[in-house]
């Protein structure tokens, strides 16, 4: 949260009455011990009469002796507005950013273990709409969608986020899946890029939702959020493809069983294809590879079911004119080239999110170069969250024959198609 700014208020003790003498001991009344118990103490911000808060501001609780009850935040029409508490308990944060230049009223109530309560009322007014200059922020999580299970929610900003205010950030990204499976955020090192991914893959039929609350938060010393979004799909069947270059073969498994080899042909030396693990980010029944201005480019050409793996343009298409050479001899610029009739059943059997191992090629995947989010080990993934987590969060302790085995997908929008 921005705002950190927190009221002090003093807890009311409430003295205990004394006790009648009559002998040696004297038995205490439980339901007098519980009316004499000291109600908790309870902090809430923003404090009373708090101006200029901005829109993304939440109702933080701090309680010692007790938790939190009952929060009730109204606007200066008396209208309710809906809010959710944090996992934490350290705040309630609105369904939906507020309004410029209102005045809301929270009244939380804390409860101690002995029952005793505690109730506190602040009053703050928000700013007007700021006039900063906005980070714009892309979410790659596509609402009534079926996706895969290596499927990460990722959020782009534009420009990236600094690190001093990822924190701030971070806790403005909310996901939320049923069943549980709880997960964690990792940042590229430019602030580019975030992405979210549990331990391990996620488990079939899961629904996920996602909320960036972003509207109005400062991000920074002069920069603000951009826009509210949010989006719930579901996770599909297992499918995952393993490409190896020194075979020049893919193969197709579902539910971690194979059921199709495929021959290949990689990038040539000149353009070599990245190895990596890389998720499926889109697919086009048909689209033209643009690569004039590119170093390695020069072409224009129509090619019939693609599906993107990178933001460089490694796709896995169509390609007629290779399949001479498709489980022998690497003759692409970059993309995985498989021949027409595998390409189209390919496209009925894999989803946007489906994770795609290549193996055995000159060049590595780079971080940010698509949906790199599982192309590190988990130690190293959590170590880019700008908040702690858990250390008990952990992977699986035995892996599946085949980790990748879990899919699911629709596309999400990318900056450009160009092809390789």
């Amino acid at each position: 949260m921005t705002l950190r700014r927190r009221l002090t208020l003093l807890a009311v003790t409430i003295a205990a009455a004394p006790l009648a003498v009559g002998g040696c001991t004297a038995d205490r009344d439980p339901a007098a011990s519980k009316a004499h118990a000291a109600p908790p103490e309870l902090t809430v911000t923003p404090g009373d009469k708090t101006r200029e808060v901005p829109i993304s501001a939440e109702v933080g609780t701090a309680v010692k002796g007790g938790r939190v009850t009952a929060v009730r935040l109204t606007d200066d029409k008396g209208k309710q507005v809906t809010a959710e508490p944090r996992e934490d308990g350290s705040g309630w944060v609105p369904s939906t950013p507020l309004q410029p230049k209102r005045t809301y009223t929270a009244e939380v109530t804390a409860t101690g273990d002995s029952g005793a309560t505690t109730t506190r009322t602040t009053t703050f007014t928000t700013m007007a709409k700021s006039t900063k200059p906005q980070i714009t922020s892309t979410l790659y999580f596509v609402g009534n969608r079926t996706y895969g299970t290596a499927m990460p929610v990722t959020v782009a900003f534009d420009p990236g986020i600094p690190k001093e205010a990822r924190a701030d950030v971070q806790r403005r990204l909310f996901v939320k899946t049923n069943p549980p499976q709880p997960g964690a955020w990792s940042w590229l090192e430019d602030g580019s890029q975030v992405y979210y991914r549990a331990p391990d893959f996620w488990r079939p039929g899961t629904t996920i939702s996602v909320r960036a609350g972003l509207e109005g938060l400062p991000i920074g010393k002069d920069r603000v959020g951009d826009a509210e979004r949010t989006a719930t799909s579901t996770i599909g069947k297992q499918v995952a493809l393993e490409i190896d270059n020194a075979t020049k073969q893919m193969t197709v498994l579902r539910d971690g069983k194979q059921v199709r080899r495929i021959p290949v042909s990689l990038g040539k030396p000149s353009t070599p294809t990245s190895s990596g693990k890389m998720v499926i980010m889109e697919k086009h029944e048909r689209t033209t590879f643009d690569t004039r201005g590119e170093p390695d480019g020069g072409y224009v050409v129509d090619v019939d079911d693609a599906q993107r793996l990178t933001w460089g343009g490694e796709f896995i298409h169509s390609a007629p004119w290779s399949e001479g050479d498709q489980g022998s001899t690497n003759v692409s610029h970059g993309c995985t080239n498989v021949a027409a009739n595998a390409a189209d059943w390919l496209m009925g059997v894999t989803q946007v999110g489906d994770l795609v191992t290549v193996k055995g090629t000159e060049v590595q995947l780079q971080a940010g170069n698509g949906w790199t989010a599982w192309n590190v080990s988990w130690d190293e993934f959590v170590r880019g969250s700008a908040l702690p987590v858990s250390p008990s969060l952990r992977p699986a302790p035995v892996a599946p024959a085949h980790p990748g085995a879990v899919a699911g997908g629709s596309p999400a929008p990318a900056p450009s198609v160009s092809g390789r």
